[in-house]
């Protein structure tokens, strides 16, 4: 294969996918991923800075965050910008890559390292969220409720439709952890 294909970041992605499932994590190597991908170390340290990197590199969802904050009408209401955002991202980038998904979840699950490099691009969601609002006029104690409560129930849908083997869709999980959150939030009612 061509050194400079246009696809070699995925095909690496999708090489190290599968051998971090047959493997494990730990036991797999960059020169493994390279050999299945047909590439270089040199190419693969182009893309990555590391195997982790493979899960993470990139501020795809924080960057689409700020944008989408950045875009949304001035009026509309905090939470209402980011469940929007939320919906979109489930159907335009969760749905269609839901078995590479599920499968990256599944690694990440089972590597505390990596569990603790997904934590830290949560707090940096969150980060990213609370600085959103606030330059959209959100005073700072409802920013950073609203951003971590956004967080917090985009993380459980992901986990819960990763774990579904019905094919759920993850807009259907959302709603379902909306509506547990709001359920455990009704200071009047059981919560």
């Amino acid at each position: 294969m061509a050194r400079w294909a246009p696809d070699t970041r995925e095909r690496l992605r999708s090489a190290a996918s599968e051998l971090f499932a047959e493997r494990g994590f730990e036991a797999t190597t960059v020169p493994d991923i390279v050999e299945r991908a047909g590439v270089t170390r040199r190419t693969f340290f182009r893309h990555f800075a590391d195997k982790r990197e493979v899960f993470f590199a990139g501020d795809e969802i924080p960057r689409l965050a700020a944008d989408m904050l950045a875009d949304a009408p001035a009026d509309a209401p905090p939470f209402a910008v980011a469940w929007a955002g939320f919906h979109a991202l489930a159907a335009e980038r969760f749905e269609p890559r839901r078995a590479e998904i599920v499968a990256a979840r599944r690694v990440i699950e089972a590597e505390p390292a990596l569990r603790e490099r997904d934590l830290q691009k949560q707090a940096d969601l969150r980060a990213v969220l609370t600085a959103g609002y606030r330059a959209r006029g959100v005073d700072a104690l409802r920013a950073r409720i609203v951003a971590g409560v956004a967080v917090e129930l985009l993380q459980a849908a992901l986990e819960q439709w990763a774990d579904d083997d019905t094919g759920t869709p993850l807009a259907a999980h959302l709603e379902r952890v909306r509506a547990e959150m709001a359920s455990v939030l009704d200071v009047g009612g059981r919560g």
